[in-house]
């Protein structure tokens, strides 16, 4: 933990990432949030499943937007209005209710839309305000480990706020984003960053065919995590334990978190477009043994398993993006990554019900055992779009004294 104390100690380092935190807590509520709350209102689960859909989908469809907007706007702005845009989705569904539908929906295409792009935000900010490239792979894994913190913590704060009632739960839910977006953007990192000048072309960062193939990689992925929260609610009933769903998420979380803190505690042989692969292979068999769906004193451990290779992914495929985005579209970069995982994971909550119907309880997690071996295979299939372009042999000096800061900043980073 002495690499992740010292990253913490370094300036605004420990600001941004739970700014970031806070401000992403919606991401983990705001599903639940509307979900109890068409329910408390009458509405039944077709129409709150669906509304819980469309938000889900146009926050994967928000994410690129807003982040192309920040590169060329810079950071405050943007995550402010967005922040604020989306408070006001909540409050607005808060207020109506499900009555009529039609607005019930445009509330929630708000909600999620607007949410501000913070993830991607701050993974642009870290090359930015970190010493080395040590400190920013770091980053990038203590980033994808804690995020699963969200996931588990969101929809207790969401059921503790909805036995005052589901209205407080939604403000609750706006509130916390706003709060955490402020405390990202009021920082001078956020203030001062600025999207470097970019080619004027519609595709931006899709036109690196690396990033391309990142994207369908974690979609896949994404696909796995979908199924896996779902079929696990399937287990709980097949079981007949309601808090078994729970504790196997919550399993899969600190299997995340652990592998992503180890895997950013040291530096690792090799370089990132060649570790990928084996990255992805070892989520593929974490999830494969899910489909035996054995006992719970089985099955705990297997969910834990599961989730050690998660985080890692994430952390590698995130360095990998910050090299393969063409200049100028970073924060795009990175929220395509965030619409890509939530378009996979929405696809996967399908793909999981689709398999339980077919084959029970092991046939809806097989969907997570197959999202897993199709990220493997795409990322083989085009490993080759994996690597970083060549450095220019002839260097200006600007560049020179670029990466003479950066072996000052790494060798400071070695010292502490």
């Amino acid at each position: 933990m002495r690499a992740y104390l010292t990253f913490l100690r370094l300036p605004y380092a420990a600001r941004l990432l739970g700014g970031t935190l806070l401000g992403r807590l919606p991401n983990g509520m705001g599903a639940l949030a509307i979900v109890l709350h068409v329910r408390a209102e009458g509405g039944g689960y077709p129409l709150a499943g669906t509304l819980a859909a469309v938000y889900g989908l146009a926050t994967a469809a928000g994410q690129p937007v807003l982040g192309r907007a920040m590169d060329r706007l810079g950071q405050p702005r943007v995550l402010t209005v967005s922040a604020w845009s989306a408070a006001a989705g909540f409050a607005l569904l808060a207020l109506i209710g499900v009555d009529p539908p039609p607005l019930a929906v445009a509330a929630v295409v708000l909600a999620g839309f607007a949410t501000p792009p913070l993830e991607a935000g701050l993974r642009a900010l870290w090359p930015a305000v970190l010493p080395g490239p040590a400190h920013v792979r770091a980053a990038y894994a203590l980033d994808a480990a804690s995020q699963e913190v969200l996931f588990t913590v969101g929809p207790l704060i969401v059921v503790a706020a909805a036995a005052l009632s589901t209205e407080t739960a939604l403000w609750l839910t706006g509130a916390l984003g706003v709060a955490g977006t402020a405390v990202v953007a009021s920082s001078r990192p956020s203030r001062t960053w600025r999207g470097e000048p970019r080619a004027a072309d519609w595709a931006g960062p899709l036109r690196s065919a690396g990033l391309r193939t990142i994207l369908v990689c974690l979609g896949c992925a994404g696909i796995a995590l979908g199924v896996y929260s779902v079929a696990v609610v399937a287990y709980a009933e097949r079981i007949g334990m309601e808090a078994a769903s729970g504790l196997l998420l919550a399993a899969m979380s600190a299997g995340a978190l652990t592998g992503g803190l180890v895997y950013g505690a040291r530096s690792w042989p090799g370089e990132d477009h060649r570790r990928l692969p084996w990255l992805l292979t070892g989520l593929a068999a974490g999830y494969l043994p899910l489909m035996l769906a054995p006992a719970p004193q089985l099955m705990l451990p297997l969910a834990f398993a599961s989730g050690i290779f998660l985080a890692p992914t994430l952390a590698c495929s995130f360095t990998l993006v910050d090299r393969l985005a063409p200049r100028g579209t970073v924060t795009e970069a990175f929220a395509w990554i965030v619409a890509a995982i939530g378009a996979g994971a929405a696809l996967g909550s399908a793909v999981s019900g689709v398999g339980q119907d077919l084959a029970d309880v092991p046939g809806a997690f097989a969907g997570a055992g197959a999202g897993g071996l199709l990220a493997l295979l795409a990322c083989l299939a085009a490993r080759r779009t994996l690597r970083p372009a060549p450095a220019d042999p002839s260097p200006s000096p600007a560049t020179d004294e670029a990466d003479e800061s950066d072996r000052a900043g790494e060798e400071a980073g070695r010292i502490a």
